[in-house]
Protein backbone atom coordinates (compact mmCIF):
# COMPACT_ATOMS: atom_id res chain seq x y z
CA UNK A 1 0.00 0.00 0.00
CA UNK A 2 1.17 3.62 -0.54
CA UNK A 3 3.31 5.18 2.20
CA UNK A 4 0.74 7.97 2.68
CA UNK A 5 -2.00 5.39 3.35
CA UNK A 6 0.19 3.55 5.87
CA UNK A 7 0.96 6.83 7.62
CA UNK A 8 -2.77 7.58 7.87
CA UNK A 9 -3.41 4.11 9.31
CA UNK A 10 -0.69 4.62 11.93
CA UNK A 11 -2.15 7.99 12.94
CA UNK A 12 -5.63 6.50 13.18
CA UNK A 13 -4.46 3.64 15.39
CA UNK A 14 -2.61 6.03 17.69
CA UNK A 15 -5.74 8.17 18.03
CA UNK A 16 -7.89 5.25 19.17
CA UNK A 17 -7.33 4.20 22.76
CA UNK A 18 -9.54 1.16 23.09
CA UNK A 19 -8.86 0.91 26.80
CA UNK A 20 -10.57 4.29 27.31
CA UNK A 21 -13.36 4.39 24.71
CA UNK A 22 -16.35 2.11 25.22
CA UNK A 23 -17.80 3.34 21.89
CA UNK A 24 -14.68 2.30 19.96
CA UNK A 25 -14.63 -1.10 21.68
CA UNK A 26 -18.29 -1.77 20.96
CA UNK A 27 -17.98 -0.63 17.35
CA UNK A 28 -15.40 -3.35 16.80
CA UNK A 29 -17.43 -5.98 18.64
CA UNK A 30 -20.59 -5.09 16.68
CA UNK A 31 -18.80 -5.54 13.35
CA UNK A 32 -19.27 -9.24 12.62
CA UNK A 33 -17.15 -9.03 9.47
CA UNK A 34 -14.18 -7.80 11.49
CA UNK A 35 -14.81 -10.47 14.14
CA UNK A 36 -14.86 -13.21 11.50
CA UNK A 37 -11.49 -12.06 10.15
CA UNK A 38 -10.09 -11.67 13.66
CA UNK A 39 -11.09 -15.19 14.68
CA UNK A 40 -9.49 -16.54 11.52
CA UNK A 41 -6.20 -14.62 11.75
CA UNK A 42 -5.57 -14.21 15.48
CA UNK A 43 -5.88 -17.95 16.20
CA UNK A 44 -6.33 -17.49 19.94
CA UNK A 45 -7.33 -21.08 20.63
CA UNK A 46 -10.25 -21.90 22.89
CA UNK A 47 -12.59 -24.85 22.65
CA UNK A 48 -15.83 -25.51 20.80
CA UNK A 49 -18.87 -25.52 23.07
CA UNK A 50 -22.55 -24.80 22.58
CA UNK A 51 -22.07 -23.60 18.99
CA UNK A 52 -19.21 -21.18 19.63
CA UNK A 53 -15.58 -20.98 20.73
CA UNK A 54 -15.18 -20.46 24.48
CA UNK A 55 -12.25 -19.91 26.85
CA UNK A 56 -11.95 -20.66 30.54
CA UNK A 57 -10.44 -18.11 32.89
CA UNK A 58 -7.24 -20.19 33.03
CA UNK A 59 -6.93 -20.03 29.25
CA UNK A 60 -7.49 -16.27 29.25
CA UNK A 61 -4.92 -15.81 32.01
CA UNK A 62 -2.37 -17.68 29.90
CA UNK A 63 -3.34 -15.80 26.74
CA UNK A 64 -2.89 -12.34 28.24
CA UNK A 65 -0.25 -13.29 30.84
CA UNK A 66 -2.23 -11.82 33.74
CA UNK A 67 -3.30 -13.08 37.16
CA UNK A 68 -6.64 -14.42 38.31
CA UNK A 69 -7.15 -11.29 40.43
CA UNK A 70 -6.57 -9.02 37.43
CA UNK A 71 -9.30 -10.73 35.42
CA UNK A 72 -11.62 -10.66 38.42
CA UNK A 73 -11.01 -6.92 38.75
CA UNK A 74 -12.29 -6.34 35.19
CA UNK A 75 -15.20 -8.74 35.64
CA UNK A 76 -16.34 -6.43 38.43
CA UNK A 77 -15.47 -3.02 36.93
CA UNK A 78 -16.88 -3.85 33.47
CA UNK A 79 -19.41 -6.50 34.38
CA UNK A 80 -22.28 -5.26 32.20
CA UNK A 81 -20.07 -4.74 29.14
CA UNK A 82 -18.39 -8.15 29.34
CA UNK A 83 -21.67 -9.97 29.94
CA UNK A 84 -23.31 -8.15 27.03
CA UNK A 85 -20.46 -9.32 24.81
CA UNK A 86 -20.48 -12.98 25.72
CA UNK A 87 -19.04 -13.65 29.17
CA UNK A 88 -21.33 -16.05 31.03
CA UNK A 89 -21.39 -18.33 34.04
CA UNK A 90 -22.16 -21.98 33.39
CA UNK A 91 -24.28 -23.84 35.92
CA UNK A 92 -26.37 -27.00 36.07
CA UNK A 93 -26.69 -28.93 32.82
CA UNK A 94 -24.57 -26.43 30.84
CA UNK A 95 -21.72 -26.90 33.28
CA UNK A 96 -22.15 -30.67 33.22
CA UNK A 97 -21.99 -30.67 29.41
CA UNK A 98 -18.90 -28.49 29.50
CA UNK A 99 -17.13 -30.76 32.01
CA UNK A 100 -17.75 -33.71 29.74
CA UNK A 101 -15.50 -32.07 27.14
CA UNK A 102 -12.66 -32.35 29.71
CA UNK A 103 -9.53 -31.61 27.73
CA UNK A 104 -7.57 -30.92 30.90
CA UNK A 105 -8.46 -27.26 31.35
CA UNK A 106 -11.56 -27.78 33.50
CA UNK A 107 -9.74 -29.89 36.07
CA UNK A 108 -8.01 -26.73 37.36
CA UNK A 109 -11.32 -25.78 38.97
CA UNK A 110 -11.86 -29.06 40.80
CA UNK A 111 -14.56 -31.63 40.36
CA UNK A 112 -16.97 -30.04 42.85
CA UNK A 113 -17.21 -26.64 41.16
CA UNK A 114 -20.88 -25.61 40.81
CA UNK A 115 -20.39 -22.55 38.59
CA UNK A 116 -17.79 -21.71 35.96
CA UNK A 117 -17.29 -18.45 34.09
CA UNK A 118 -16.38 -18.73 30.41
CA UNK A 119 -15.58 -16.17 27.72
CA UNK A 120 -16.64 -16.58 24.13
CA UNK A 121 -14.36 -15.17 21.41
CA UNK A 122 -16.12 -11.79 21.45
CA UNK A 123 -15.74 -11.48 25.23
CA UNK A 124 -12.05 -12.45 25.01
CA UNK A 125 -11.49 -9.59 22.55
CA UNK A 126 -13.52 -7.30 24.80
CA UNK A 127 -11.27 -8.13 27.75
CA UNK A 128 -8.18 -7.66 25.57
CA UNK A 129 -9.37 -4.16 24.71
CA UNK A 130 -9.66 -3.35 28.42
CA UNK A 131 -6.47 -4.79 29.92
CA UNK A 132 -3.86 -2.12 30.52
CA UNK A 133 -1.52 -4.45 32.43
CA UNK A 134 -0.91 -6.89 29.57
CA UNK A 135 1.61 -6.61 26.74
CA UNK A 136 -0.09 -9.43 24.75
CA UNK A 137 -3.35 -7.47 25.07
CA UNK A 138 -1.66 -4.32 23.75
CA UNK A 139 -0.34 -6.23 20.74
CA UNK A 140 -3.78 -7.75 20.17
CA UNK A 141 -5.38 -4.27 20.15
CA UNK A 142 -2.94 -3.09 17.51
CA UNK A 143 -3.53 -6.15 15.34
CA UNK A 144 -7.28 -5.89 15.83
CA UNK A 145 -7.31 -2.28 14.60
CA UNK A 146 -5.38 -3.37 11.50
CA UNK A 147 -7.98 -6.03 10.81
CA UNK A 148 -10.90 -3.65 11.32
CA UNK A 149 -9.43 -1.04 8.97
CA UNK A 150 -8.64 -3.65 6.30
CA UNK A 151 -12.16 -5.10 6.50
CA UNK A 152 -13.72 -1.64 6.33
CA UNK A 153 -11.70 -0.66 3.28
CA UNK A 154 -12.28 -3.97 1.51
CA UNK A 155 -16.03 -4.17 2.07
CA UNK A 156 -16.61 -0.49 1.36
CA UNK A 157 -14.76 -0.77 -1.93
CA UNK A 158 -11.95 1.58 -0.94
CA UNK A 159 -12.35 4.88 0.86
CA UNK A 160 -15.28 5.21 3.24
CA UNK A 161 -16.06 8.85 2.43
CA UNK A 162 -19.15 7.79 0.48
CA UNK A 163 -20.07 4.78 2.58
CA UNK A 164 -23.50 6.38 3.07
CA UNK A 165 -24.25 5.67 -0.59
CA UNK A 166 -24.00 1.91 -0.01
CA UNK A 167 -27.29 2.06 1.87
CA UNK A 168 -30.11 0.74 -0.33
CA UNK A 169 -32.27 3.68 0.84
CA UNK A 170 -29.77 6.34 -0.20
CA UNK A 171 -30.79 6.87 -3.82
CA UNK A 172 -34.50 7.23 -3.03
CA UNK A 173 -33.77 9.68 -0.20
CA UNK A 174 -31.37 11.70 -2.34
CA UNK A 175 -33.84 12.01 -5.21
CA UNK A 176 -36.72 12.95 -2.92
CA UNK A 177 -34.58 15.57 -1.18
CA UNK A 178 -33.63 17.04 -4.57
CA UNK A 179 -37.32 17.47 -5.41
CA UNK A 180 -38.06 19.18 -2.10
CA UNK A 181 -34.99 21.39 -2.49
CA UNK A 182 -36.48 22.80 -5.70
CA UNK A 183 -39.63 23.68 -3.76
CA UNK A 184 -37.46 25.38 -1.13
CA UNK A 185 -35.40 27.44 -3.60
CA UNK A 186 -38.55 28.37 -5.54
CA UNK A 187 -40.10 29.62 -2.29
CA UNK A 188 -37.01 31.71 -1.56
CA UNK A 189 -37.29 33.19 -5.08
CA UNK A 190 -41.00 33.90 -4.83
CA UNK A 191 -41.48 34.95 -1.22
CA UNK A 192 -38.19 36.32 0.18
CA UNK A 193 -36.31 39.47 -0.78
CA UNK A 194 -32.62 39.42 -1.57
CA UNK A 195 -29.98 38.23 -4.00
CA UNK A 196 -28.75 34.72 -4.75
CA UNK A 197 -26.70 34.66 -1.51
CA UNK A 198 -29.92 33.94 0.38
CA UNK A 199 -29.87 30.30 -0.87
CA UNK A 200 -26.59 29.55 0.92
CA UNK A 201 -27.68 31.54 3.97
CA UNK A 202 -30.94 29.67 4.50
CA UNK A 203 -29.45 26.31 3.54
CA UNK A 204 -26.85 26.81 6.27
CA UNK A 205 -29.64 27.60 8.72
CA UNK A 206 -31.09 24.15 7.99
CA UNK A 207 -27.72 22.47 8.49
CA UNK A 208 -27.05 24.34 11.72
CA UNK A 209 -30.49 23.47 13.02
CA UNK A 210 -30.04 19.76 12.36
CA UNK A 211 -26.34 19.12 13.02
CA UNK A 212 -24.94 22.40 14.42
CA UNK A 213 -22.55 22.91 11.49
CA UNK A 214 -22.68 25.09 8.40
CA UNK A 215 -21.54 23.76 5.04
CA UNK A 216 -17.94 24.90 5.45
CA UNK A 217 -17.62 23.36 8.92
CA UNK A 218 -19.12 20.06 7.76
CA UNK A 219 -16.73 19.85 4.80
CA UNK A 220 -13.79 20.46 7.11
CA UNK A 221 -14.84 17.65 9.46
CA UNK A 222 -15.18 15.19 6.55
CA UNK A 223 -12.11 16.57 4.78
CA UNK A 224 -14.11 17.40 1.64
CA UNK A 225 -12.95 19.71 -1.14
CA UNK A 226 -14.42 23.22 -1.03
CA UNK A 227 -16.55 22.64 -4.13
CA UNK A 228 -17.68 19.14 -3.14
CA UNK A 229 -21.41 18.45 -2.81
CA UNK A 230 -21.74 17.62 0.88
CA UNK A 231 -25.19 16.09 0.38
CA UNK A 232 -23.55 13.22 -1.48
CA UNK A 233 -22.01 12.20 1.86
CA UNK A 234 -25.17 12.44 4.00
CA UNK A 235 -27.02 9.42 5.36
CA UNK A 236 -30.54 8.75 4.12
CA UNK A 237 -32.12 9.66 7.49
CA UNK A 238 -30.41 13.06 7.43
CA UNK A 239 -31.46 13.66 3.82
CA UNK A 240 -35.05 12.80 4.75
CA UNK A 241 -35.00 15.30 7.61
CA UNK A 242 -33.51 18.02 5.41
CA UNK A 243 -36.27 17.34 2.87
CA UNK A 244 -38.89 17.73 5.61
CA UNK A 245 -37.37 21.06 6.63
CA UNK A 246 -37.28 22.26 3.02
CA UNK A 247 -40.89 21.30 2.32
CA UNK A 248 -42.15 22.74 5.61
CA UNK A 249 -40.25 26.01 5.35
CA UNK A 250 -41.35 26.49 1.74
CA UNK A 251 -44.96 26.17 2.88
CA UNK A 252 -44.50 28.58 5.80
CA UNK A 253 -42.77 31.18 3.60
CA UNK A 254 -45.64 31.08 1.15
CA UNK A 255 -48.27 31.52 3.87
CA UNK A 256 -46.40 34.38 5.56
CA UNK A 257 -45.78 36.19 2.29
CA UNK A 258 -49.43 35.91 1.27
CA UNK A 259 -50.54 37.20 4.67
CA UNK A 260 -48.27 40.24 4.30
CA UNK A 261 -49.19 40.78 0.67
CA UNK A 262 -45.50 41.16 -0.23
CA UNK A 263 -42.17 39.38 -0.17
CA UNK A 264 -40.65 38.83 3.26
CA UNK A 265 -37.43 40.49 4.29
CA UNK A 266 -34.59 38.10 5.04
CA UNK A 267 -34.85 39.05 8.70
CA UNK A 268 -38.56 38.15 8.71
CA UNK A 269 -37.85 34.87 6.94
CA UNK A 270 -35.10 34.03 9.41
CA UNK A 271 -37.43 34.75 12.32
CA UNK A 272 -40.02 32.44 10.78
CA UNK A 273 -37.37 29.75 10.40
CA UNK A 274 -36.36 30.04 14.08
CA UNK A 275 -39.94 29.40 15.14
CA UNK A 276 -40.30 26.53 12.68
CA UNK A 277 -37.33 24.56 14.02
CA UNK A 278 -38.77 24.62 17.55
CA UNK A 279 -41.77 22.54 16.49
CA UNK A 280 -42.07 19.41 18.74
CA UNK A 281 -42.51 17.29 15.61
CA UNK A 282 -38.83 17.64 14.79
CA UNK A 283 -37.31 16.94 18.20
CA UNK A 284 -37.15 13.11 17.96
CA UNK A 285 -36.13 13.31 14.29
CA UNK A 286 -33.31 15.75 15.02
CA UNK A 287 -32.10 13.60 17.93
CA UNK A 288 -32.04 10.54 15.67
CA UNK A 289 -30.23 12.37 12.85
CA UNK A 290 -27.58 13.83 15.17
CA UNK A 291 -26.97 10.48 16.85
CA UNK A 292 -26.63 8.61 13.55
CA UNK A 293 -24.39 11.24 11.97
CA UNK A 294 -22.08 11.62 14.97
CA UNK A 295 -21.82 7.87 15.66
CA UNK A 296 -21.52 6.59 12.09
CA UNK A 297 -19.05 9.23 10.97
CA UNK A 298 -16.75 8.53 13.91
CA UNK A 299 -16.95 4.77 13.33
CA UNK A 300 -16.87 4.52 9.54
CA UNK A 301 -15.05 7.72 8.54
CA UNK A 302 -12.98 8.52 11.64
CA UNK A 303 -14.61 11.97 11.48
CA UNK A 304 -15.42 13.63 14.80
CA UNK A 305 -18.18 16.24 14.84
CA UNK A 306 -17.07 18.23 17.89
CA UNK A 307 -20.45 19.95 18.20
CA UNK A 308 -22.21 16.57 18.26
CA UNK A 309 -19.89 14.77 20.70
CA UNK A 310 -22.64 14.32 23.27
CA UNK A 311 -24.70 12.35 20.73
CA UNK A 312 -22.05 9.69 20.01
CA UNK A 313 -23.11 6.10 20.66
CA UNK A 314 -21.77 2.75 19.54
CA UNK A 315 -22.94 1.79 16.05
CA UNK A 316 -25.45 -1.08 16.18
CA UNK A 317 -24.82 -4.38 14.41
CA UNK A 318 -27.61 -3.59 11.93
CA UNK A 319 -25.64 -0.61 10.62
CA UNK A 320 -22.64 -2.76 9.81
CA UNK A 321 -24.96 -4.98 7.80
CA UNK A 322 -26.48 -1.92 6.16
CA UNK A 323 -23.20 -0.39 4.99
CA UNK A 324 -20.84 -3.39 4.79
CA UNK A 325 -23.17 -6.38 4.42
CA UNK A 326 -24.30 -8.48 1.49
CA UNK A 327 -27.16 -6.12 0.60
CA UNK A 328 -24.96 -3.03 0.56
CA UNK A 329 -23.82 -2.02 -2.92
CA UNK A 330 -21.84 0.82 -4.42
CA UNK A 331 -23.77 3.57 -6.17
CA UNK A 332 -22.59 2.28 -9.53
CA UNK A 333 -23.95 -1.19 -8.77
CA UNK A 334 -27.30 0.25 -7.67
CA UNK A 335 -27.62 2.34 -10.81
CA UNK A 336 -27.02 -0.72 -12.97
CA UNK A 337 -29.96 -2.53 -11.35
CA UNK A 338 -33.12 -2.28 -13.54
CA UNK A 339 -35.45 -2.51 -10.52
CA UNK A 340 -33.69 0.37 -8.77
CA UNK A 341 -33.79 2.47 -11.93
CA UNK A 342 -37.53 1.83 -12.29
CA UNK A 343 -38.17 3.04 -8.72
CA UNK A 344 -36.08 6.16 -9.30
CA UNK A 345 -37.88 6.92 -12.56
CA UNK A 346 -41.27 6.71 -10.82
CA UNK A 347 -40.07 9.12 -8.12
CA UNK A 348 -38.68 11.55 -10.66
CA UNK A 349 -41.89 11.54 -12.70
CA UNK A 350 -44.06 12.50 -9.73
Amino acid sequence: MPTQYNHWIDQLKMAKDLTESSHDRQNILNNRYALQQAERHLALGGMAFDGETVFTKAQVMALYEVSDSTIEKYLVSHADELRANGYRVLKGKKLKDFKELDDGTVMNYGTKVSALGVFNFRAVLNLGMLLTESEPARLLRSRLLDIVLDVMAERAGGHTKFINQRDENYMVSALQEENYRRQFTDALDNYVEGNHWKYARFTNLIYQSIFHENAAEYKKVLRLATKANLRETLYSEVLNLIASYEAGIAHELELASQAQGRKLTQKEAESLFTGFEQHPLFKPLILDARTKMASRDLCFRDALHEKLKTYIQSVPEADFERFLGEKSRSLEEQLSDPETLAVLKRLKDR
